[in-house]
């Protein structure tokens, strides 16, 4: 067994896609794993079912991260599950995963759009961490996730972009403020990927495949796989001395 044997680690959006693999991965590395989704319950399910099967415990709670208004019940649900179904007070490591997409440029992007993508990929990062940081343990770890879209430009992503910029830099500052308790803070910045996010156009579109695969080193865009094991690694013990760095998981794209 490793040391991070029987650690737990709680992941926002993770019943599908990109999470969901993170869940298994971490499960993978000995963590036990506590999982959100916004809607698809059942999925939720199935992926606790799998990380139980790789001998490690799990449960899923419902979670709408847009609504900060809920923060509050949903930890008091979470400590309530945490004891009950892992006989714990705290936990090690927090993924804020959780996300949507949103394609339009900033000409036809409206308030309404940009206040979504405000909510759920910066408001909710800052203040979901903000009330669970005090659960988590000395030499705990939470990963946000940015994306590469806050290095290279492709219109049309511009207010997602725009509050992954700002994630990456919210992630220093927490490393700075989370330091002295001993909690590590990290980021991760995955490229193009085969998923159903944003309609799965990467995926599904094979001429967007292709030309993105194009400006990538390694000659392919990524799938899942490529990003759980990245994100496991910051949640380990294996790196410890990791710290306020922005790591990018895209092949090499635009180099």
């Amino acid at each position: 067994m490793t040391s991070n044997s029987n650690k737990i680690a709680l992941i926002t959006g993770s019943s599908r896609g990109l999470g969901k693999d993170m869940a298994l991965q971490l499960a993978k590395k000995g963590f036990n794993v506590a999982i959100t989704y916004h809607s698809q319950q059942s999925e939720a399910e199935k992926v606790v079912a799998e990380i139980k099967s790789l001998g490690q415990k799990a449960f899923a709670l419902q979670l709408d991260v847009s609504q900060s208004n809920t923060f509050d019940d949903f930890i008091k649900k979470f400590k309530s599950l945490l004891r009950s179904e892992f006989d714990a007070d705290n936990f090690d490591a927090l993924v804020n995963n959780a996300g949507s997409g949103l394609h339009a440029d900033i000409s036809d992007t409206t308030e309404d759009q940009f206040d979504s993508m405000m909510s759920i990929h910066l408001k909710a990062p800052f203040f979901l961490t903000q009330k669970l940081f005090p659960l988590i343990n000395k030499g705990g770890s939470i990963v946000n996730i940015s994306s590469g879209l806050a290095r290279f430009s492709f219109t049309g992503y511009d207010a997602y972009a725009t509050m992954k910029g700002a994630v990456e830099t919210l992630t220093r500052y927490q490393a700075k403020y989370l330091g002295p308790k001993g909690i590590r803070v990290n980021v991760v910045a995955p490229g193009a990927i085969e998923t159903d996010f944003g309609g799965g156009a990467v995926r599904d579109n094979k001429e967007l495949n292709t030309m993105l695969a194009g400006m990538t080193a390694l000659g392919r865009v990524g799938i899942v796989d490529d990003i759980g094991g990245v994100v496991a690694f910051l949640c380990s013990d294996d790196s410890k001395w990791v710290n306020a760095q922005r790591i990018e998981a895209s092949g090499g794209m635009l180099i």
